[in-house]
């Protein structure tokens, strides 16, 4: 193999150590979670730049050789572009997982502030619902005593007409009774002075015929005691005193 095509492919492997290096440098903390980790691809490269120079070495030593050097070589830096290529990709799947976790750790968070949103909002509504209900058994509370209130004041009113009604007809009752007994009274009053009339003009009659009897029989007992005085008064005229 020629000198030019020796430090060329030497020059490529380093190139491809440094960016597999430079790559590890950059990689987050998290990437040994990958399948391959960086130390690995490292060594695995390191190695088979060891492997590319011995082979060179020994290509410079046996010319006949030389053939399956290039091969090898070839073949090693072949490994070495593929491991490079691996380091890549097991970089760019480190920044893209941590990327994803980062995503996730910010997706987690919005789901905890929905999250939390909805349990102060769910919690809102049911402080809500709860003095929804409390209004609602205050005010069903209010109408029913309310309700109970005006039922009884119905009800008193009710009883105080019953009672004006049954004191109106007791008074009444009460008020013809007396009425009745004041027309008896006065009834029985004109009845007694009708006959006490009666009976005084009875009386008056008896008395007014007694009285003309008495002063018929006196003036009766006056004419006979008058004929008799005019008897005696006679008989002594003519002698005769016993007036015959």
């Amino acid at each position: 193999m020629p000198k030019k095509a020796k430090s060329k492919a030497k020059s490529k492997a380093k190139l491809n150590i440094k960016k597999s290096k430079k790559g590890r440098r950059a990689a987050p903390p998290k990437r040994r979670k990958v399948a391959v980790s960086i130390p690995a691809l490292e060594a695995a490269a390191t190695k088979a730049a060891d492997f590319a120079a011995k082979h060179e070495a020994a290509a410079a030593e046996s010319k006949g050789a030389a053939e399956q050097r290039r091969s090898d070589t070839d073949a090693a830096r072949q490994e070495v572009a593929k491991l490079g290529a691996a380091a890549k990709k097991a970089k760019r799947d480190v920044a893209w997982g941590a990327a994803a976790v980062k995503e996730a750790n910010n997706r987690a968070a919005k789901l905890d502030a929905l999250a939390e949103k909805a349990r102060r909002e769910a919690t809102g509504r049911e402080a809500a619902a709860e003095r929804a209900r409390r209004a609602a058994a205050e005010k069903t509370r209010r109408e029913a005593a309310q309700q109970a209130k005006r039922e009884a004041a119905e009800k008193a009113r009710l009883e105080a007409i019953e009672r004006a009604k049954r004191k109106a007809a007791e008074k009444a009752e009460r008020d013809a009774a007396r009425k009745a007994e004041r027309e008896a009274a006065r009834q029985a009053k004109r009845e007694a002075a009708e006959k006490a009339k009666i009976e005084a003009a009875e009386r008056a009659q008896r008395e007014a015929a007694e009285k003309a009897e008495r002063e018929a029989a006196r003036k009766v007992e006056r004419e006979a005691a008058k004929e008799a005085k005019r008897s005696r008064t006679r008989g002594r005229r003519t002698g005769n005193p016993g007036g015959r």
